[in-house]
């Protein structure tokens, strides 16, 4: 549903020509050339063509502009020359910031959250997700009502939905998003409880959960499709998967586990889109066992671990959740760099080194993950009428049958299973 408003970030046209502009603290977390190549890579995924990458320099962050004179108006003379008609700041800008950037460079200046929200919104195919954006995106539109309206100071009277005499515009627009959130939220809710219903459900079903979780275009995707055989968007894009997907996977021991695949993280993910998506990642925070799938070929590879691992923390994951760190991408190394990051996964029990677009070492992420879910589980010897194909099956099928023998008029099975799959075999018995 249309909610009236001008969407802030998005009133520029697809192939507008741009300049990314990295306001550069020197962090030495993050290299600059990789951040800069990373916001580009995130405005061509609406259809933006980045002309210049531009890192500046900021000491002191200005309150009017964030960056300098001398650098607006180099800015401005470059996007004057090479006529270009949007500028993305790898920041976020405020309102006031926004607006006097715009009359100084003289073309539509988009933020990171504004971005970001933008792709969110193109990209959502589920009535969920598509409420969930909105939600992020009103919230993040209700802070700069000053620069989405030019009709926002004056008086309307009368009647109308917009309220009655001597309410300003903009306190009318603003009632008007607040009202709109509020009945999101309520939906949001709805879809969050039927998600819970479906969750527990599945708990006592019994199955594991295993999330995969990471930073965008880790190759999440890539490694779910390879482990399902599903055919789940995967594509070299930052952000090709938003909608949480679900699916069945077989694991050594296991009869059946759920592997999802979760929307990617990204540095500065904005806190609007945290608190929206907080129903999709429901299935993160309850999961049995989280796949951290980090591109290990990017050089920024530590760093986006911290964020992804900040994000977990914000959203609530427990540290005690079993997890694995996927270093994913091998097929993008050279020999050396591959062989040695290969030798040091192999000296850690919680990391595996693999291509999901090869397979190599797919098949011990595979077993490792089985390990680690079956470890709770004991050896039972387990009596059954030598008719009871059933039970048989049964045994095979939920656990590990580690020898059978028959003794007088019953068949015994040396089974390794969970303690909880054991009950639920002596209910059925």
């Amino acid at each position: 549903m249309s909610t009236g408003f001008e969407r802030d970030a998005g009133d520029f046209s697809r192939g507008a020509r741009a300049v990314v502009v990295l306001p550069d603290t020197g962090n030495a977390a993050r290299d600059a050339d990789a951040r800069l190549e990373e916001t580009a890579g995130l405005a061509m995924a609406i259809g933006v063509a980045v002309i210049e990458k531009v890192a500046v320099r900021l000491r002191q962050p200005k309150p009017g502009t964030l960056i300098g004179s001398g650098q607006i108006d180099a800015l401005a003379e470059m996007i004057r020359d090479k006529e270009l008609q949007l500028a993305v700041f790898d920041a976020s800008l405020s309102a006031i910031q926004q607006r006097n950037l715009e009359t100084a460079l003289g073309c539509k200046v988009i933020d990171r959250t504004g971005l970001i929200l933008e792709i969110f919104g193109e990209r959502a195919r589920t009535a969920e997700g598509r409420l969930q954006v909105e939600l992020a995106h009103l919230d993040y539109q209700a802070g700069r009502l000053v620069r989405s309206w030019t009709h926002l100071e004056r008086q309307r009277g009368g009647f109308g939905f917009l309220g009655g005499p001597g309410e300003t515009q903009i306190e009318a627009d603003r009632r008007l998003i607040r009202d709109r959130m509020a009945r999101l939220k309520r939906e949001l809710e709805q879809v969050s409880r039927t998600r819970t219903l479906h969750r527990d459900r599945r708990q006592r079903a019994p199955w594991p959960v295993i999330a995969l979780v990471g930073y965008t275009n880790a190759g999440k995707s890539t490694l779910f499709n390879r482990l399902t055989g599903a055919d789940v968007m995967a594509e070299n894009l930052l952000f090709a998967t938003l909608d949480p997907t679900l699916r069945q996977v077989e694991l050594p021991g296991i009869d059946k586990a759920i592997l999802s695949d979760t929307v990617g993280f990204v540095s500065e993910l904005p806190t609007q889109l945290v608190a929206a998506f907080k129903a999709t990642l429901e299935e993160v925070i309850s999961a049995d066992l989280l796949i951290h799938v980090r591109d290990i070929a990017h050089p920024d590879s530590e760093a986006q671990r911290t964020d992804v691992e900040k994000v977990l923390s914000e959203i609530g994951v427990d540290l005690e959740t079993p997890r694995f760190e996927a270093w994913n991408k091998l097929d993008l190394l050279d020999d050396a760099r591959r062989a040695a990051l290969i030798e040091e996964a192999a000296k850690r029990e919680d990391v595996m080194a693999l291509s999901a677009v090869s397979g190599e070492g797919v098949d011990a992420l595979i077993a490792a993950v089985a390990a680690r879910l079956t470890e709770g589980h004991r050896r039972y010897t387990i009596a059954l009428d030598p008719a009871d194909g059933a039970g048989a099956a049964w045994l095979h099928q939920h656990g590990d049958v580690l020898g059978q023998s028959i003794e007088g008029d019953m068949a015994l099975y040396e089974v390794r299973m969970a303690p909880r799959d054991y009950e639920r075999f002596g209910m059925r018995h």
